[in-house]
């Protein structure tokens, strides 16, 4: 299991597929398969079967899980994005940082 850099609240921008050039909020982290669901992002049809609550059933739109590597943190200052790096702080906790601006994240 690999640790993500990515955590839930991120605002990601999508690097390829179909969504590619979105800019949107990360919403679950599954870091045991190393994906990510991003909200409006990868958007799947699921058919739901007859409840008794919906005797008709129903067809709903939802952001199915997407790999890390498709994705890239976006930098706080300049809106673009970059790759994170980690270092210690002054308390000594790790923290992450952009690589292209050198802020904290």
């Amino acid at each position: 299991m690999a640790k993500l850099n990515i955590k839930k609240g991120d605002k990601v921008k999508v690097i390829t597929g179909n969504s590619k050039g979105k800019v949107s909020v990360v919403l679950q982290t599954l870091p045991d398969v190393s994906k990510i669901v991003v909200e409006g992002v990868n958007m799947i049809t699921k058919h739901l079967k007859p409840t008794s609550s919906s005797p008709s059933g129903s067809i709903i739109k939802r952001e199915a899980p997407m790999h890390v590597s498709n994705v890239m943190i976006v930098d706080p200052t300049s809106g673009q994005a970059t790759r994170i790096g980690r270092r210690n702080n002054k308390e000594g906790k790790s923290e992450r940082f952009s690589t292209k601006s050198g802020q904290s994240i």
